[in-house]
């Protein structure tokens, strides 16, 4: 009964949707309260099991956390990809105030607003999702010709659109982003499905995936992240990936902790720098064949030329000046040649498709929404217990190996069917 209340709890958009759910699906008078109650102690059990198995994974000398343990098989390719969403904290218990009291509170500012995130409540929580692929090494680049919808001007005006700029609760990269999130997770994968069916382009097939989710630190995500990649047996594949936008936060986790994993920049970031640049400025029809021409050394790796025209362009605008908005030519095309000198050599895409690697995040940007349905709205407000306790299920639930059926199995084995009682004096 439990088991079912649970799944409940996790599945549907709201506890109270849950209830309501129970009562039509199993006829069960139970209340929202003990729904909630429930999620949250399994929640926080499972999270605690996590931080148990991080803790021991830093407990394994150095070359042993490169490798894998001994009863898991490496996979062939491991693809490991980060990225943020948002949710609403209002924690009004003890413990959160005497956390904001101590010296070493962690001083978390609210997400900017946006003119979807009103209020001071928006806080980032982080996804990570470990992927296996089915895919082969190439001799030669699979797919050397750009897909048509990269050069198509209605479908990238629309794409750079839905990829909103959005400012991190503590980014550490200076200077304003082009694009470090996206608002629309599904426009990243609706570009891969649709080149997929052009027979264009043929990203890699998902064979599995797990995810996590947590409001921890970044500083805190990177070990946990790495402690459930060992368990995978991730460190041991022969083809490894790390893929993720352009924010700084997600470089630092590689840097730390994956840097054995090829690192990838998303393309469809990637092609959102270069387009903002190529049209800062100058009317559309003279932008737009700069835009091909960039965009088409890019996908061919040769994000060299680009970034020397860029130089040029830059020349020839000047350097920002006191007052330039992140909209202004001067600045947009500075950020862009920041970005792709700091990132040019995560952006060899023509050598990812000859190993089979992905070139994209657009999957855990699908897995950001995923989460979403559960934890965002504008009316919902968690705790940070809570949060945590709802997130850790979640990953849970949508990851392919369902760790939840092995949570109860393992509760139901050590029940011994009868009641622990203390002695008396």
């Amino acid at each position: 009964m439990q088991q079912k209340l649970l799944h409940a709890g996790i599945r549907n958009s709201s506890f109270e949707q849950a209830r309501q759910n129970v009562a039509e699906l199993m006829d069960l008078k139970v209340c929202t309260k003990r729904i909630e109650r429930l999620t949250k102690r399994v929640g926080q059990e499972r999270a605690d099991q996590r931080d148990l198995d991080t803790r021991k994974y830093l407990e394994l000398p150095l070359v042993d956390r490169k490798g894998k343990p001994a009863d898991v098989t490496a996979p062939e390719t491991a693809v490991v990809s980060v990225d943020g969403g948002r949710i609403q904290i209002l924690d009004r218990s003890e413990k959160a105030a005497e956390k904001a009291n101590t010296e070493d509170a962690d001083g978390e500012e609210p997400l900017a607003p946006d003119e979807k995130h009103r209020g001071q409540h928006w806080r980032e929580d982080k996804i990570a999702e470990f992927m296996t692929t089915d895919s082969e090494s190439h001799d030669a680049d699979p797919c050397p010709q750009i897909p048509a919808l990269f050069v198509n001007p209605a479908r990238i005006v629309k794409l750079v659109r839905e990829l909103k700029t959005k400012k991190s609760a503590r980014t550490e990269a200076p200077g304003p982003e082009i694009a470090t999130e996206t608002e629309a997770p599904e426009a990243d994968l609706a570009v891969v499905q649709e080149a997929a069916e052009t027979g264009t382009w043929k990203p890699p097939d998902v064979r599995t995936k797990e995810l996590m989710a947590t409001r921890r630190k970044w500083p805190q995500l990177g070990p946990m992240v790495a402690a459930a990649a060992w368990m995978l047996g991730f460190f041991a594949a022969k083809r490894k990936a790390f893929v993720a936008d352009g924010a700084e936060n997600n470089w630092t986790m590689w840097r730390n902790h994956f840097s054995s994993f090829e690192p990838i920049l998303d393309i469809i970031h990637a092609i959102s720098y270069v387009f903002a640049a190529a049209t800062a400025g100058r009317p559309f029809a003279e932008g737009w064949p700069c835009y091909v021409r960039w965009v088409g050394w890019m996908w061919a790796g040769e994000i060299a030329n680009v970034v020397a025209e860029l130089a040029v362009r830059q020349a020839e605008l000047g350097l920002p000046k006191d007052g330039d908005g992140e909209t202004h030519p001067r600045q947009i095309v500075t950020t862009a040649l920041g970005d792709l000198q700091n990132h040019c050599d995560k952006m060899k895409y023509d050598e990812y498709r000859k190993a089979g690697l992905p070139i994209t995040s657009s999957y855990v940007e699908s897995a950001v929404k995923q989460f979403n349905q559960r934890v965002k709205g504008t009316e919902k407000f968690w705790s940070e217990d809570g949060a945590e306790a709802i997130l850790e299920l979640r990953g849970e639930y949508l990851s392919d190996s369902k760790p939840l059926d092995g949570y109860w199995q393992r509760k139901q084995e050590n029940e011994t069917g009868t009641r622990k009682y203390d002695m008396a004096a």
